[in-house]
């Protein structure tokens, strides 16, 4: 998995969440993702350069121009990441309420830390 921290970061920006779902619909160019936003060209390139770097785009040139994908695999890596994190909170928040607050007594905490790829300190 990439990052995530760079793909959240990534997704965290209105403009690049609304490429997503313009990408979804159709690979674009450029030129055209800018139409449909409203923008520059250059801005809607700078963007994408952020999408890149976090690995959510890829472009493949047809001519002259390059027309962006959405790395759908990677989406779908990002979404388990979340519900991992949200189970272990859940998980995490019903050992608090078992054992009056002393969720390290409890059996999931153990577990749940050690399957986390970031235990909790």
């Amino acid at each position: 998995m990439e990052d995530l921290s760079l793909v959240l970061k990534a997704l965290a920006d209105k403009t690049r969440l609304k490429i997503v779902y313009l990408l979804l619909e159709y690979d674009f160019c450029v030129g055209a993702l800018a139409k449909n936003l409203g923008l520059s060209e250059a801005t809607v390139s700078q963007h994408l350069k952020v999408m890149r770097k976090a690995g959510l785009v890829s472009g493949e040139k047809r001519g002259y121009y390059t027309h962006y994908d959405l790395n759908k695999p990677l989406f779908a890596e990002t979404a388990k990441a979340l519900e991992d994190i949200a189970s272990f909170a859940k998980k995490r928040h019903a050992c608090r309420l078992e054992q009056g607050g002393n969720h390290e007594d409890c059996v999931h905490y153990g577990k749940a830390a050690k399957a986390a790829k970031n235990p909790i300190r």
